[in-house]
């Protein structure tokens, strides 16, 4: 799966696109002014307990916090 596909999926499992997770990282204290201090496993047990994703959507999701990806990436 493409990193658009599972940012497609993502947007229509939670409704919440990668703006909304930078915003909700934010508040829980995962990132401070956009960099992230949370390790993966941390954000991936959020993301799988609060929204319910599997480990490759979740991870896709630390990647963006991570500046790893973002929403261009193919």
């Amino acid at each position: 799966m493409s990193f658009q596909g599972y940012l497609k999926t993502i947007k229509g499992k939670t409704g919440k696109g990668p703006a909304d997770f930078r915003h909700l990282a934010e508040e829980k204290g995962f990132t401070k002014n956009g960099e992230l201090s949370a390790k993966a496993g941390d954000i991936t047990k959020w993301l799988k307990e609060d929204f319910d994703l599997g480990h490759g959507h979740a991870m896709a999701i630390y990647a963006l916090l991570k500046g790893i990806k973002n929403e261009e990436s193919e």
